[in-house]
C-alpha cells in the first residue's frame, strides 16, 4: 500500500469519525460535554503516546488535528478553492 493510499485512508477515517460524532450530537445521542470529552481523551491518549514513541510526530499530529477539531473547525482541511 502506497503512502498516498494510508493517507487517503486516514483521511476518510476521520471525515467519517468527525460526521458521526457531529450526528450523534445533532440527534442528542452524545451531549457536547460528551462529545468534547471524547475528543479530550483521543488527546490526551495520543500525548501520553508521544512521550514512549519511536515516532511521537504521528501522535502530536494527531493532537493537533482533534485540538482544531475541539476549536470549532474541521478536522479535515480543504484545501483552497480556485476562483476564476
Amino acid at each position: 500500500m502506497s503512502q498516498h493510499t494510508r493517507d487517503a485512508d486516514g483521511t476518510a477515517a476521520l471525515g467519517i469519525c468527525e460526521s458521526l460524532i457531529i450526528a450523534l450530537g445533532d440527534l442528542k445521542v452524545l451531549s457536547e460535554a460528551d462529545t468534547r470529552g471524547i475528543l479530550a481523551d483521543v488527546a490526551a491518549a495520543h500525548i501520553e503516546a508521544a512521550a514512549v514513541s519511536l515516532t511521537p510526530e504521528k501522535h502530536h499530529a494527531v493532537v493537533a488535528i482533534v485540538q482544531r477539531i475541539l476549536a470549532g473547525k474541521n478536522g479535515v482541511p480543504h484545501p483552497a478553492v480556485p476562483t476564476s
